[in-house]
């Protein structure tokens, strides 16, 4: 299942400021875009949805930059999904058929509903705090684009 732009974005962006809350009270988008190889400007609309719906804050001006929320690790990834209008490709047909549905089903339907439905539970399950419990040494790397 493939994911928006957006979607890897947002993940992306929560996953830097997660990491190095402890070090610095604001990160400033100019730094996530930098160390994430993404477009600013792009990265600031996604992170400013974020911000809307109390995943992060914001404080703006030359010391301001994005912080924590305190529902920030505990949030689930399908949140993300939704904020970001991924939670769509959980209601369409795999192979893109105008008509698919469970009264007349495509050949794959059943097997990409039960699919579909194990992507839905993995991430309604998974919050941010959860991905970063993972022992990876270089996990800075594996979100930058390099």
């Amino acid at each position: 299942m493939l994911f928006s732009k957006s979607f890897g974005y947002a993940l992306r962006g929560v996953l830097y400021v997660a990491m190095f809350s402890d070090d610095k009270p604001r990160i400033q988008l100019e730094e996530i875009a930098q160390k994430l190889s993404v477009p600013r400007h792009f990265l600031g609309k996604v992170m400013k949805g974020l911000v809307k719906e109390n995943i992060l804050r914001s404080l703006k001006g030359p010391y301001g930059g994005f912080s924590l929320h305190e529902n920030t690790l505990n949030t689930a990834l399908l949140k993300l999904a939704e904020i970001t209008g991924d939670t769509g490709l959980f209601d369409s047909c795999v192979l893109r058929m105008r008509q698919c549905n469970a009264r007349n089903p495509c050949p794959m339907h059943k097997e990409a509903e039960a699919l579909k439905k194990k992507w839905q539970d993995l991430l309604a399950s998974t919050t941010i705090g959860d991905l970063l419990k993972k022992d990876q040494p270089d996990f800075i790397q594996s979100i930058a684009i390099v």
